[in-house]
């Protein structure tokens, strides 16, 4: 083990002499107290490394040893319902030993190793194996847990245990006597290897109607949500973790305020998960780093994460990613950098930013799985960002938008006016729709992507029609385009907007989305039809299922919404008769 001694110490960054032979990203004990860092930089035999702990009181001449190891995570059953800090250390146990503030030097496990699981094989004596190959499951929740073979590793199975057994206890042996336990360790700033990415030709149901019919996103695909203060990121994201169709999520609070984490963690075990049953913690990987935290540690925790939503995509399932925000993570590098004396970029960020995010998010992906079988598994990254005054030229805003696929914009217009989810249909977009029009036209409807186009037109219309209003008033404006007005307000009110805690309407499946924005759709064609035989938009807005539409939501299923389609065509022509 490589042994040196401090020489400098700048809040996270500590410079340390002796340390010829190390690499880059070896982990690092630093002091008396043994804190936890990382080599960032090498300059002959002085390491710069960032710590993840703080670093007060810390002296020169105080010791500094090198393990020689990357930054690693344990990997194995037990990780759902976990709540770990940027570094993968338990906080449950962490309080545990330390009270309500961590104490520094603390080392605890990721996963519980004298916890038993009940391990049931399916490879045989004698099979030949190779990397993510299934040695057996073992239940964690509802989830089938499958110990695979690890990355890079091949033989013929010479033993396979059965039954009850801790992680560390040897689950199969190869010849050789290659023992292979349940936990396995993995760097994380090293993506996990795959047999070969896949197109992103399904979407990612998430029961929000802005997003799945007008902005989708694709499983294994990247999104973005930036919005200013109070625009409702956060709670995007948690409707996200709660109605996503994902088998398993990851959330990360990268540098949050801590009342909010606390909403969060105290939440979730609470909220019951809608594809279960049980409490939506059961399928949840939370990693806490508030920003009170170690600056150093905000750096690591998206990789933490990431890595362990690999973990599960290898096994087959379907991962979403949330990471809030990964602004605060951008303003861990440019303090870090900071101290680094780099030459700053763009608002003082590190001229590697562009890079750093777009490592991060190309993690992400659907992919046909290592290993026998046809398995296939998905990571699908949705990244919150913060810019400052929602200013969204800022470089983390910019540069997030370059690699990802889905932008959801939320607006502080939208926001004032209590319209959540307030993303604006004007700013946002995905680059997913041609990819998944093919599944939604023969899952959902033949003619999906002529309604949502449709809706796209009229919604943009308004905008225009906005500005003439602004100057002349509505009165000027001709019927047909008041009717524009008129249908596209229901689209606003009736449709887009989508209350996260109501009961009901909290989520919404795609086909009665479907019957939604048909119904809406069918009332505006019905309107300038019979405004062109003459009858006048007042008698149109007189009908009464133009109140049945702004029900729907709330209380009327899919057969009901087919009737009310139905019954706007009938009295349409009942307008025209009485003409």
């Amino acid at each position: 083990m490589i042994q040196g001694e401090v020489i400098r110490v700048s809040g996270p960054v500590v410079h340390a002499g002796g340390l010829r032979g190390s690499k880059m990203y070896d982990v690092v004990m630093v002091g008396e107290e043994a804190l936890t860092g990382e080599v960032i930089r090498l300059d002959q035999d002085v390491a710069i490394i960032q710590v993840y702990e703080d670093t007060t009181g810390l002296g020169t001449g105080e010791v500094v040893e090198n393990t020689g190891e990357p930054l690693r995570v344990e990997l194995g059953p037990g990780l759902l319902t976990s709540i770990y800090d940027g570094v993968q250390r338990p906080l449950p146990l962490l309080a545990e030993q330390s009270g309500d503030f961590i104490s520094r030097g603390l080392r605890v496990p990721g996963i519980d190793h004298s916890r038993r699981w009940e391990f049931e094989p399916v490879a045989r004596e004698g099979d030949a194996v190779g990397p993510g190959d299934v040695l057996g499951t073992v239940r964690e929740y509802h989830l089938e847990h499958r110990i695979l073979v690890p990355p890079g590793v091949s033989g013929t199975l010479e033993s396979v245990s059965d039954g009850s057994l801790t992680v560390d206890d040897v689950v199969a042996r190869l010849d050789g006597e290659r023992p292979i336990p349940m936990v396995q360790a993995w760097p994380v700033r090293k993506g996990r290897p795959y047999a070969r990415k896949l197109d992103p030709s399904l979407p990612l149901v998430t029961g929000q109607r802005i997003f799945d019919s007008l902005f989708p996103i694709a499983k294994g695909g990247t999104a973005m949500i930036p919005g200013g203060f109070g625009t409702g990121k956060t709670v995007s994201e948690q409707t996200l973790a709660r109605w996503a169709d994902a088998h398993v999520v990851v959330y990360i609070g990268c540098g949050e305020r801590g009342n909010e984490m606390t909403d969060v963690l105290s939440e979730f075990p609470e909220l019951v998960d809608p594809r279960t049953g049980n409490p939506l913690i059961e399928r949840t990987i939370m990693i806490a780093n508030t920003s009170n935290m170690p600056v150093a540690a905000r750096e690591a925790s998206i990789y933490t994460g990431i890595t362990m939503a690999e973990y599960y995509r290898d096994q087959g399932y379907d991962v979403a990613l949330l990471a809030d925000s990964t602004s605060r993570w951008g303003e861990a590098l440019r303090e870090v950098s900071g101290r680094l004396e780099e030459m700053p970029g763009e608002e003082g960020y590190p001229a590697y930013l562009a890079a750093r995010l777009a490592a991060f998010y190309e993690r992400a992906g659907r992919t046909a799985c290592l290993g026998a079988g046809d398995r296939a598994g998905s990571v699908t990254v949705v990244g919150a960002v913060s810019p400052p005054g929602g200013d969204f030229s800022e470089p983390i805003t910019q540069n997030t938008l370059r690699i990802v696929g889905t932008f959801w914009a939320l607006d502080t217009n939208l926001a004032y006016r209590r319209h959540f989810p307030s993303v604006s249909w004007i700013k946002s977009h995905s680059l997913y729709l041609d990819s998944l029009k093919d599944w939604y036209s023969a899952s959902v409807a033949p003619d999906w992507v002529a309604l949502r186009d449709r809706t796209m037109y009229l919604l943009q219309k308004e905008a225009e029609l906005q500005e003439v209003v602004q100057l002349v008033g509505p009165d000027a404006l001709p019927e047909g385009e008041k009717a524009v007005l008129e249908v596209t307000r229901m689209l606003r009110e009736d449709f887009l907007q989508q209350s996260a805690y109501s009961l009901v309407d909290g989520f919404c499946p795609l086909e009665k989305q479907y019957l939604m924005l048909k119904a809406i759709l069918a009332y505006y064609d019905a309107a300038v039809a019979t405004m062109g035989r003459g009858v006048a938009l007042r008698q149109v807005l007189a009908l009464p299922e133009k109140n049945e539409i702004a029900r729907m939501k709330e209380q009327y299923d899919a057969p009901r919404i087919r009737d009310l389609i139905e019954s706007i065509g009938v009295s349409a022509r009942a307008l025209e008769a009485e003409r």
